[in-house]
């Protein structure tokens, strides 16, 4: 027996959506056809789902957030509060610009802080984490921790999310003692079978 999502009473999904087991989908949010939501989801309250956007499993959503056409969450990923998604370069109300939509790839185990901004065409690397009130204006490397406006890389995270001690070419977690290999902006786990 799989475990049906939860649907809030005062939500609304819409014919057409596809909504993964175990997820929880809480007041006034608004699910729209095509929309795929994977499972064992979390959409706080007020979260708005386009249709065209596609949400891995795990992923965490909290309140007033909304993930617009050409927005990919993959598994694992968190979105902090009011945080905001674009999908339009340069929007005019009067001109429409449906076929201009860039993609914004947020790719497995990201974290993003309250009030923060994706600009759209951008990809967020794998863990890496966007510190509150950010804005994202160009590609962020794997398990770099952004800051500021724009957002500029002020250090490295582990999968855990902890800051990783900085070295030369090698990091390493104080808190669960994984290490990671560094290359300029490269960073990426030693497995180990490579030590």
């Amino acid at each position: 027996m799989t475990d049906a999502p939860f649907i809030h009473e005062s939500a609304y999904v819409d014919d057409g959506a596809v909504i993964g087991a175990g997820t929880k989908i809480w007041h006034f949010c608004h699910v729209m056809p095509g929309a795929v939501i994977g499972a064992r989801c979390s959409l706080g309250q007020n979260v708005v789902v386009m249709g065209g956007t596609k949400i891995g499993s795990n992923v965490k959503i909290q309140n007033n957030v909304s993930v617009y056409e050409g927005v990919e969450l993959e598994d694992d990923v968190f979105c902090g509060p009011s945080m905001v998604f674009t999908n339009v370069i340069n929007p005019r109300s009067h001109v429409p610009r449906k076929d201009e939509y860039r993609r914004t790839l947020v790719r497995r185990g990201a974290s993003i802080g309250a009030n923060a901004t994706v600009v759209c065409g951008t990809t967020l690397g794998e863990y890496c984490f966007v510190g509150a009130g950010a804005v994202v204006s160009r590609d962020v490397p794997a398990h770099a921790i952004v800051v500021g406006v724009p957002a500029r890389i002020s250090g490295w995270i582990c999968e855990c999310g902890v800051r990783l001690d900085d070295g030369l070419m090698e990091l390493s977690c104080p808190a669960c003692g994984k290490t990671y290999s560094k290359k300029g902006e490269k960073v990426a786990r030693i497995t180990d079978e490579e030590r």
